[in-house]
């Protein structure tokens, strides 16, 4: 995961201050060097480092944190405040132009960034908020590029205008243009043409669609794994185009992440979204204080929260209350559950979401969460749950050790697993009820009767 590496230093050097009581000027400039060292090594410019550096250095070296009552904490919120300037400060939207007015946006960048798919999750993006957008596939030059927009467009639910690879992309961006116009979309995302490099021939081809078409808002997509590469490319594509705001993909690999941190400063420009993932829902909105927050380990709460909210189900989740309160939870509901954990990104996802969670610390100082083995577990669970009939799944108690044999051998797995579910599963209807009833029943303590 992006920063892994960036936020566990960063953690462990803010721990070490964490732990005395008071801090002297030399603490402090010590824990700034290895800050410092910490942002190189995660491939942030040598010229903004040494920028942040600078601003943090004037603030915690100052009388702010050296008389406060926690020091240590204080050095942390200012690096926090220094990394979400560096970062935007605020959180920056596409802009569309109001009504049903048409928004041109022109997605450009280096071949194998992901442009393509990423044209496809915006479109996304903007139909969930109403809008009726269309794809322009403009992209004439790389094998099946127009074929990979049709396919995204089709899962998207979007259409996908296309004149083949015989015609010049600024004539199927013209078109596509008037096409969207006579059909009532309101919104046209021409997917262009990437290069392995940047060269002549590719930003004439973009600057002649842009004489061609208003253009309202020109994103670049960059490989976040290309470290100072990619903030490389932000600076010549606006130098010599010009955009309006950046796309990081790749998010979710190895990467050190210094490109979400020196991309804004070299730009000028706002990150708008992050790909985190290949599935077309995998594009999260940029939020710079939400990012510092995860890199110092301080979690993402609200991030999570709207996960769960766009993927949960109001009335469903009433009714899971109702069951879980009559101990009527069956299988169906379990597998609803899980679906609903891989909706937001899997275990992994949630618990990096949590403060003090990131993932350094779950695969060093929390041996007892080994996130992979708890995936691996939920697909053997979930595929235990398919080899039920629909009657086993409504209604758990039917379970015997013949359809216990039977649902491990469609499974494909060791009968102990199968018998060590409908364990776990009926002791936790069994606790659902027994607390049902507690917090049904007053007692002599907090309005319920204690089971002492």
């Amino acid at each position: 995961m992006a920063f892994e590496s960036l936020s566990e230093k960063l953690q462990n050097i803010f721990k070490n201050l964490k732990g005395k009581g008071r801090l002297t000027e030399a603490d402090v400039k010590a824990a700034l060097k290895e800050v410092k060292m910490a942002l190189l090594e995660a491939d942030v410019s040598f010229k903004i480092v040494k920028q942040f550096m600078k601003s943090v250095e004037a603030r915690a070296v100052g009388q702010e944190v050296l008389n406060s009552l926690t020091p240590g904490q204080m050095v942390i919120k200012i690096v926090n405040e220094e990394m979400v300037a560096l970062m935007g400060s605020e959180t920056t939207e596409l802009k569309l132009n109001p009504g049903n007015a048409m928004t041109v946006i022109m997605m450009v960048g280096l071949q194998g960034a992901g442009k393509t798919t990423t044209a496809a999750k915006i479109g996304g993006k903007l139909k969930a908020k109403g809008k009726r957008p269309l794809l322009a596939a403009c992209d004439v030059y790389r094998p099946a590029a127009i074929d990979q927009l049709k396919v995204n467009g089709e899962k998207q639910g979007i259409p996908v205008f296309s004149m083949g690879a015989e015609h010049k992309p600024v004539d199927i961006a013209k078109a596509a243009l008037e096409h969207g116009l006579k059909h009532d979309n309101n919104v046209l995302i021409i997917d262009t043409a990437g290069r392995l490099h940047i060269d002549e021939d590719m930003m004439a081809e973009l600057e002649e669609i842009k004489k061609n078409i208003q253009v309202d808002q020109t994103v670049l997509v960059v490989d976040a794994m290309t470290g100072q590469d990619a903030v490389n490319v932000a600076g010549t594509f606006n130098e010599q185009v010009g955009i309006d705001g950046v796309i990081l993909t790749k998010m979710d690999g190895d990467t050190r992440g210094g490109a979400a941190l020196s991309i804004r400063a070299v730009t000028g420009k706002p990150i708008l979204y992050v790909g985190m993932g290949e599935k077309l829902s995998d594009l999260e909105q940029f939020y710079p204080d939400r990012m510092a927050s995860r890199i110092l380990g301080m979690g993402d709460i609200l991030s999570l929260i709207e996960k769960a909210e766009a993927v949960v189900d109001a009335d469903k989740a009433k009714e899971y209350e109702r069951k879980m309160r009559k101990a009527e939870f069956d299988f169906n509901d379990y597998l609803d559950q899980m679906e609903q954990v891989k909706k937001m990104g899997g275990i992994g996802a949630l618990l990096e979401s949590l403060p003090g969670m990131g993932l350094g610390k779950m695969k060093k100082g929390m041996d007892s969460i080994d996130v992979s083995d708890s995936e691996a577990a939920l697909k053997r669970t979930e595929a235990i749950i398919h080899s039920m009939t629909k009657e086993e799944r409504a209604n758990p108690d039917l379970m015997n050790p013949s359809r216990k044999r039977r649902i491990a051998a469609g499974a494909g797995v060791d009968i102990s697993e199968v018998n060590r579910l409908v364990k776990q599963f009926e002791q936790g209807r069994k606790m659902m009820k027994q607390m049902s009833g507690m917090m049904g029943k007053k007692g002599k303590r907090g309005g319920f009767k204690l089971p002492f």
